[in-house]
C-alpha cells in the first residue's frame, strides 16, 4: 500500500507537471478527440505534445507490457493513473479502436511476430484501426456472414462488403471476419484477419446519417490481399476471437455512460434560469438528479465488474450490462441536454449543436449489438431464462 501511495503522489506530480492546459477538459465531440493514424493532423500542439508524453510514459496503453509500448502496470497501478488523470479532467491522450479492440485480442491470441508489427504502432497512435464485422444481411446474425477470403499459396485474397465500419474512411488498417470455408458450419467457417487499406482492392464509402455527420461507413473487398500471416488465431476458428474482441467493444460502448461530461443541472441554470437558487421545472430537477444518481450507480456497478475481470474472473455476459445500461444512460443524459437546452438546443450546424449529438445518440442502441441482443444474452447467460 505505501507503493501504491508514492505512485500516486509521483503520477499526480508527473500529470500536473506534464499535461498541457487545453487537454485539460472534455472533448467536445469525435472531432476533438486525438485518433492518431498516417495521416492523422493534430489539432494544436497541446494535442502533440500531450500524446508525445504520454507515449514515451507507455501510458497511453499503460497495462501493457513495456515491449509492446506500454509502461507494464499493475491493475492497482493503472487504477490510480486513472484516478489521477480524472481529478485533474485530464483527457485521453488517444483515442483507438486498436488499444479498446484489437489490442487484447492481439495480447491474447496473436502470434509474437504479431504483436510485435501491431502493437507498438498502436501504442503510438502511428496507425488507426477499424472493424470489419457486419455485413448488409449479417447484423445480429453475424455468423451468417459472407466476405470470402481465398487462400491464393503466397496470400490471402478477399472479396465482399461490410457495413457501418465506423472511420472506416479515416482507417489505415481493418481487422475483418470472413469466410474461409463455405462447407463449414457458419460458425466454424469463420477467420479474423488483418488488411492494410492503403491499396486498391479496398474502398470506403461513407453513410450519411440523421445527425448529419457520417462515423459509418460502407467498405468493399475487390480481391484485397492479405498476408498469410495475418490471421490472427487459428483458420476457420476466428469466431473465437470475435467473441472475445466483442467483450471490449462493449466495454468500450459502455464507456459513454461514466462519461458524464458538464453537469446538466448547469447547463439547464444557463439556458433556463433560477429560481431562488433552483430550476423552477421540478420535474426537471427530479430527472436531472435520476440521471446523476443511475449515472453514480453505473460508474459504481462499471469498477466492480471491471475489477472482477482483472481478477481473472472474466467479463463475460457482463459486458452485455454495461453495453445495455452505459448507453440507455448516454441516450437519456442528452435528452435532458435536449430539454434543458431550451430554444438554443434547436440550433443547426455547428460541431458542438446539442441536436446533432442528440441525433447521434440513436445509434448507441445499435452499434456494438443491439440493446435487444444485450437483453437476450443477460437473460440467457445471467438471469438463466429459457429461450423463446
Amino acid at each position: 500500500m505505501a507503493d501504491l501511495d508514492t505512485f500516486r503522489m509521483e503520477t499526480r506530480k508527473w500529470l500536473e507537471e506534464n499535461c498541457p492546459e487545453e487537454m485539460r477538459h472534455g472533448v467536445t465531440g469525435d472531432e476533438d478527440a486525438c485518433w492518431g493514424g498516417r495521416h492523422w493532423t493534430f489539432k494544436n500542439d497541446a494535442q502533440r505534445l500531450w500524446l508525445e508524453r504520454m507515449v514515451a510514459k507507455g501510458w497511453t496503453v499503460p497495462e501493457w507490457p513495456v515491449e509492446y509500448g506500454g509502461a507494464g502496470l499493475s491493475k492497482a497501478e493503472a487504477k490510480v493513473l486513472r484516478s489521477e488523470m480524472k481529478r485533474l479532467n485530464a483527457r485521453s491522450p488517444l483515442d483507438s479502436f486498436g488499444i479498446w479492440m484489437l489490442g487484447p485480442a492481439l495480447l491474447k491470441y496473436g502470434t509474437p511476430e504479431q504483436k510485435k508489427e501491431h502493437l507498438i504502432p498502436i501504442a503510438r497512435g502511428e496507425i488507426r484501426w477499424c472493424q470489419g464485422y457486419s455485413e448488409p444481411n449479417a447484423g445480429s446474425d453475424l455468423a451468417s456472414l459472407m466476405t470470402k477470403c481465398e487462400d491464393k499459396g503466397d496470400h490471402y485474397e478477399i472479396t465482399g462488403q461490410k457495413v457501418w465500419t465506423s472511420y472506416a474512411d479515416k482507417a489505415d488498417w481493418i481487422f475483418v471476419l470472413v469466410r474461409t470455408d463455405f462447407e463449414a458450419t457458419k460458425h466454424t467457417g469463420i477467420s479474423f484477419i488483418l488488411v492494410d487499406m492503403d491499396q486498391p482492392g479496398v474502398t470506403t464509402k461513407p453513410i450519411r446519417l440523421i445527425s448529419g455527420k457520417s462515423p459509418f461507413c460502407e467498405t468493399f473487398f475487390d480481391n484485397a490481399v492479405a498476408g498469410k500471416d495475418q490471421i490472427v488465431g487459428e483458420i476457420n476458428k476466428g469466431w473465437t476471437v470475435a467473441k472475445y474482441l466483442l467483450t471490449h467493444e462493449r466495454e468500450m460502448i459502455s464507456g459513454m455512460g461514466d462519461a458524464m461530461g458538464r453537469p446538466i443541472g448547469d447547463l439547464a441554470a444557463m439556458q433556463i434560469g433560477l429560481e431562488d437558487g433552483k430550476l423552477e421545472d421540478s420535474m426537471l430537477r427530479t430527472d436531472i438528479a435520476r440521471l446523476e444518481i443511475d449515472g453514480l450507480a453505473f460508474m459504481a456497478g462499471m469498477e466492480k465488474i471491471i475489477s472482477e475481470a482483472k481478477a481473472g474472473q472474466g467479463t463475460g455476459a457482463n459486458a452485455s450490462v454495461l453495453k445495455y445500461y452505459g448507453t440507455e444512460l448516454n441516450k437519456r443524459r442528452h435528452e435532458l441536454m435536449m430539454d434543458s437546452g431550451g430554444s438554443e438546443a434547436l440550433t443547426w450546424g455547428a460541431e458542438e449543436d446539442i441536436a446533432a449529438h442528440w441525433l447521434r445518440t440513436k445509434a448507441n442502441s445499435i452499434e456494438g449489438g443491439t440493446s435487444e441482443v444485450q437483453l437476450n444474452i443477460i437473460s440467457k447467460h445471467i438471469l438463466d431464462l429459457p429461450g423463446a
